[in-house]
């Protein structure tokens, strides 16, 4: 695993990228309302925890990855801190 990062003061939310070449992270807190992450990458407001968000831009049918491998392609294009699940992966 990469990076995880904390929350703390900034307000960021806490999130994962468990491989350098994931172009997903998944975050770890409850903090919803935050638009954040420690990064400073802006993300859709309301992503539950557990879920991942985007951390560049993904094309129609492009690859998501996680853990350094493909989990998923995308069912349409996802833009860069949006909220990827089921929604938007098959």
């Amino acid at each position: 695993m990469t990076k995880a990062k904390p929350s703390g003061a900034s307000g960021a939310r806490l999130s994962l990228q468990a491989h350098a070449k994931d172009n997903v992270a998944t975050l770890l807190d409850e903090q919803v309302e935050c638009t954040t992450i420690a990064s400073g990458l802006a993300i859709d407001q309301g992503i539950p925890f557990g879920h991942k968000v985007a951390l560049c831009q993904i094309a129609d049918g492009g690859e998501v990855i996680k853990y350094g491998v493909v989990i998923g392609h995308a069912t349409s294009a996802i833009g860069q801190g949006e909220h990827v699940h089921v929604h938007n992966i098959a």
